[in-house]
């Protein structure tokens, strides 16, 4: 008994792997989100699976508007700009679902929250945000952490509507 492989069916796999986009420059964020200065927060998409999760960087300057009223002597960015971070980042996963394109996901609520760690200028934040569930073709729950040099700064379950 032998066994026959379809050649043409595994080739047209690797094809499709192979033409995955995978990263996305702030360019093509912009293409994707809404978000422009000062709230454009994601400078770069470095990791991306389809349907699941992306994992993209926040490089944090002294220039970043927030700094001079937060805290001035000592800068620290605010914890609810971590999580809108990590947001877009969740924002770019959804537009990539199967009719998503072009649509606009609004934040809708947050859980399990905890900030471990302060974010100042200099620092690279890493953020990786999974999708856990979208249903209706409205509503996505992702579960995200952001960390700086592989030390956990914040963690969040955070909700998205389909916003009409």
């Amino acid at each position: 008994m032998s066994t026959t492989i379809d050649t043409n069916t595994s080739d047209r796999e690797e094809e499709q792997n192979s033409t995955l986009k995978t990263t996305f420059t702030v360019e093509e964020i912009h293409q994707l989100l809404p978000h422009r200065y000062p709230f454009a927060l994601v400078d770069r998409i470095i990791d991306y699976v389809p349907g699941k999760r992306a994992v993209g960087i926040k490089n944090v300057t002294i220039n970043e508007p927030f700094f001079p009223g937060h805290i001035p002597i000592r800068p620290i960015m605010p914890g609810v700009l971590l999580v809108e971070s990590m947001a877009q980042v969740g924002g770019v996963i959804l537009t990539q679902l199967p009719g998503m394109k072009g649509k606009f996901f609004a934040f809708a609520g947050i859980d399990k929250t905890r900030f471990r760690r302060p974010v100042v200028p200099g620092d690279r934040i890493v953020m990786e945000v999974e999708l856990l569930s979208f249903k209706l073709n409205r509503i996505a729950k992702m579960q995200g952490k952001a960390t700086v040099d592989d030390q956990l700064t914040v963690e969040a379950e955070m909700m998205f509507s389909l916003f009409e």
